[in-house]
C-alpha cells in the first residue's frame, strides 16, 4: 500500500523516519529494529548500528577523511552479519582509494563485551595491490566502541 515504506524503515535513520512517516500517515508503524540507532567509534571513523532481530549493521557515520578519498560517504555499509548471543559473524569491507565503489569483503567473527560496549570482529582478508590480489593475506581486526546514540 505504501512502497516508500519499507525502504524508509531500513534507512540509516529507522527511528526518526518511521516516527515521522507514521504522524503524516495518521497510523502506527511497528518498526522490527532497535529502538534506536547508536554510534560507535571505530579506527578514527563514527559509525552507525542498526540493528533488526539478530541481524546488525555498521555503516559508517562520519568517516575519516582518507575513507572519504576512498569514496566512503555516510551511509556506507562497513560490516553486515549476524548477533548470535554475545558472538558477531558476518561481512567486513575494506575501501581503497585505487578501487572505489568495489570494497573486498571477507569473513569476520568476534565477541562483544559483557559490558555491551564493545565489539571486536576478526578476519582474514587477502592483500591486493592497486585492486589486484597479490596471493598473500593480511589478519584484521575491527573494533567498535560504543560512543552515544544518534
Amino acid at each position: 500500500m505504501f512502497p516508500a515504506l519499507g525502504r524508509i524503515i531500513r534507512g540509516p535513520f529507522t527511528v526518526m523516519a518511521a516516527a515521522v512517516v507514521g504522524t503524516a500517515l495518521g497510523m502506527l508503524t511497528v518498526i522490527n529494529t532497535a529502538d534506536a540507532a547508536s554510534c560507535w567509534n571505530h579506527n578514527g571513523s563514527i559509525m552507525q548500528l542498526s540493528a533488526s532481530g539478530n541481524y546488525r549493521e555498521f555503516r559508517y557515520w562520519n568517516p575519516k577523511a582518507v575513507l572519504q578519498r576512498a569514496g566512503v560517504r555516510r551511509g556506507t555499509l562497513l560490516f553486515n552479519g549476524n548477533k548470535s548471543g554475545d558472538w558477531y559473524s558476518g561481512t567486513a569491507r575494506r575501501f581503497s582509494k585505487f578501487c572505489p565503489g568495489t570494497p573486498l569483503e571477507y569473513s569476520v567473527e568476534g565477541p562483544v563485551s559483557s559490558s555491551q560496549t564493545k565489539v571486536t570482529v576478526k578476519g582474514q582478508r587477502q592483500i591486493y595491490k592497486k585492486c589486484q590480489p597479490t596471493g598473500r593475506w593480511a589478519n584484521d581486526t575491527l573494533v567498535f566502541t560504543y560512543s552515544h546514540q544518534c
